[in-house]
């Protein structure tokens, strides 16, 4: 059975009036991992009411951190959670110098060893669907076994267990999970969907 720990809620285009409701059925469901994109409305908003309010149930963190400006408002705001869209080895050793949890984006090789290199805890391939299961199997082969890769990009329920057959830990779960808009039964609805698949 999985460990449903490694997987990523991803909340895009969220706003702060909203963020909470949705936070709390994800929680409520079993994600133990929220994602707030930086390119989401107001984020210096919701991410540090998220933490407020969620912080001791959750790892709450962003997405798409490009800066270190970025990452030191998120250790200010108390945000355990730093997720890249790619390798930015100052950025990745900034958050984890401030004790923050790095899942870095990269796609090759080369890519993932650099962010490994710079105190990555976790990579994200991104995006899967381009690449597809096998080709991170083959990636696998060449990175140390203990680090955690996530599927990211194109992620569904239908096929997440064939990431997970390819070698990955978990997957940060986009589109197929939370679209800016939706209603909150609609993300408990999705969240039991991945949750079921992920867990078989």
């Amino acid at each position: 059975m999985q460990d449903a720990k490694l997987l990523v809620a991803i909340l895009r285009g969220i706003h702060p009036y909203e963020a909470s409701a949705h936070v709390g059925a994800l929680i409520e469901e079993g994600f133990c991992y929220i994602e707030i994109p930086l390119n989401s409305p107001d984020w210096q908003q919701s991410i540090p009411q998220m933490v407020s309010l969620y912080g001791e149930q959750a790892c709450i963190g962003a997405g798409t951190v490009l800066n270190v400006e970025q990452v030191d408002f998120l250790a200010q705001a108390g945000a355990k959670l730093v997720v890249t869209p790619n390798t930015n080895p100052t950025v990745i050793r900034r958050a984890v110098d401030t004790g923050m949890l790095v899942c870095a984006g990269c796609a090759t090789a080369s890519e993932a060893f650099s962010a490994l290199d710079a105190g990555a805890q976790c990579l994200k391939i991104f995006p899967s669907s381009a690449f597809g299961p096998a080709y991170i199997s083959a990636l696998k082969a060449v990175l140390p076994p203990t680090v955690p890769v996530l599927a990211v990009g194109g992620v569904t329920p239908e096929n997440i267990g064939e990431y997970l057959q390819a070698g990955c830990a978990g997957a940060g779960l986009g589109g197929d999970l939370y679209r800016a808009g939706q209603s909150v039964e609609t993300t408990r609805v999705q969240a039991k969907r991945f949750m079921a698949a992920f867990m078989l």
